[in-house]
């Protein structure tokens, strides 16, 4: 292995990341807007994706590892490591891949943290909707407990 082939599989790893982020970005444009009938192919193709990253990371492993014993290092070098023990021009390369790697794993936690909280705020509100229907509303107290609230009539949008 060499260390053309290993930036072969960073290029191949950021492609994925960004296709990850992508996938997150139709995700969360669902849920704003409220089109749940796709969710589920949003969230399907999500997990597609992380699939093939999973794939990508263990050819990307065994790249490094083979690299790494090519130049003494141990089996288990980070990238900033590696970074510091090639040659030029790839100690360059290979210090944007991994400012891109972090830039792209700081985005994609950023938007998988703002779809989970999409979600709990739709499932809470959809939860809060079927508890006003069904007649018993769990809420809150001056103390943090929780109490079933007292039945009355209630009007309902057939809208909705």
């Amino acid at each position: 292995m060499s260390l053309t082939d290993l930036s072969s599989v960073f290029w191949r790893l950021r492609e994925l990341l960004e296709l990850l982020l992508f996938k997150l970005e139709e995700e969360q444009l669902l849920l704003a807007s409220a089109r749940t009938r796709w969710v589920a192919h949003a969230t399907r193709e999500v997990e597609m994706v992380l699939d093939n990253i999973r794939q990508a990371e263990a050819v990307r492993a065994a790249h490094t590892l083979a690299v790494a014993r090519e130049l003494g290092l141990p089996d288990d070098v980070s990238l900033a490591k590696l970074v510091e023990q090639v040659p030029p021009p790839w100690n360059d390369l290979l210090r944007e891949h991994r400012k891109a790697f972090l830039a792209l794993t700081a985005e994609i936690t950023a938007l998988a943290n703002a779809n989970r909280d999409l979600l709990t705020r739709g499932q809470r509100a959809a939860r809060e909707t079927m508890m006003l229907v069904t007649g018993s509303v769990e809420t809150y107290g001056a103390r943090g407990e929780t109490f079933s609230a007292d039945r009355r009539a209630r009007l309902i949008d057939e809208a909705m």
